[in-house]
């Protein structure tokens, strides 16, 4: 059996929600993907251009992380979950897969979303953990059960 862990990044607690759910039913430690600088709601405005989202997404901008604790090598299997911005994840996930090393090791994805798919979530993350194993794995929206989410971290 290895050993799990599920890393994730929330903007609004949607996320979060999921990962501890996730994490609990998979037996996973969790950790918690932050930035350096906490987002504001109007950070958050996908609609302004200007937000700082907005900003970081079109321009590849990628926020510093508040900690590298994650300890990364100590599992085999990385779940790491974030909400769909712009199709992708958001760039603060390639600056968590940039700052360890992911060799060797396999990246699970799982997403929140308000409407659209994982998009090219997967293609956008590859350059930022070379040599891993990047996997997408499912949308977590709506009601997931239990089950649901143990025989899904069970595939890995």
């Amino acid at each position: 059996m290895s050993k799990k862990l599920v890393a994730y990044f929330s903007a609004s607690g949607t996320t979060a929600a999921k990962a501890k759910a996730l994490a609990e039913a998979a037996g996973a430690d969790l950790y918690e993907i932050k930035p350096e600088k906490a987002y504001t709601k109007s950070d958050l405005n996908w609609m302004n251009p200007l937000s700082r989202s907005s900003k970081e997404m079109k321009k590849g901008i990628k926020p510093a992380l508040a900690d590298t604790n994650a300890e990364i090598e100590s599992y085999d299997v990385i779940f790491v979950g974030f909400p769909i911005w712009w199709y992708v994840a958001p760039t603060i996930i390639n600056s968590f897969l940039e700052a360890y090393d992911f060799s060797g090791k396999s990246v699970v994805l799982f997403a929140t979303s308000g409407g659209s798919g994982f998009g090219k979530a997967v293609q956008s993350l590859h350059e930022s953990a070379p040599g891993a194993q990047i996997v997408e794995g499912r949308l977590l929206n709506g009601a997931v059960s239990t089950e649901e989410l143990k025989a899904f971290a069970e595939k890995f």
